[in-house]
């Protein structure tokens, strides 16, 4: 097993474009000009547009804060209004939208999977609940500090850090389980993403 461990904090902000936010880039793969799969922690400290990402499918969660409403263009012309709040199911999207945002109560900080093509998930950690997924790579970003395991191996993790597999499909499908500490309820999300390999 060979993971790697990104701690969001040590890793440069980048301001938005639209000066509304910023993010830290976790992980960009296969490389940053031209990814396919892009892992990120935004802070969102004023209402605006999120950035067009064509063809993207896309996956947001509220870490902290009261939350965001998102305003999500429908086919008919019309807006649906998405309220995520901390504790709330990821959301997924087509990355293309662009939805507006607006700030519930304050700033915010999220957590966001991009992917282009092939197959991706965002999922919450249940408690001590084991995931065991069927993806190429595999990983987990947690708000809280905790211990992490595939059965075989563990690794201590900080509160607000990545742990990534690159080469998970190649392993045998274990069950991975995160046990926060001194934390509840658990504020992690389970990561996973197979690349489409076709021509």
């Amino acid at each position: 097993m060979s993971a790697v461990v990104i701690q969001a904090d040590q890793v440069a902000a980048q301001a938005w474009r639209n000066g509304g936010g910023q993010t830290r880039e976790l992980l960009a793969w296969p490389n940053a000009s031209d990814w396919k799969l892009r892992i990120s922690r935004a802070d969102i400290a004023s209402d605006g547009p999120f950035s067009a990402f064509a063809g993207v499918q896309r996956w947001f969660v509220v870490i902290s804060g009261t939350g965001v409403v998102l305003h999500m263009p429908t086919v008919d012309g019309h807006t649906l209004d998405h309220h995520l709040c901390p504790g709330h199911v990821p959301l997924h999207f087509d990355g293309g939208l662009a939805p507006g945002c607006s700030l519930i109560d304050g700033a915010t900080q999220d957590l966001n999977l991009m992917a282009r093509g092939g197959t991706a998930c965002m999922q919450a950690v249940d408690g001590d609940q084991p995931w065991s997924a069927d993806f190429a790579m595999r990983g987990l970003y947690t708000a809280c500090g905790g211990v992490w395991s595939d059965g075989v191996d563990r690794v201590v993790l900080p509160a607000d850090s990545l742990l990534w597999l690159a080469e998970a499909g190649a392993l045998p499908k274990a069950a991975f389980r995160f046990i926060a500490i001194d934390t509840e309820p658990t504020h992690a999300w389970w990561l996973g993403y197979t690349p489409d390999l076709t021509p």
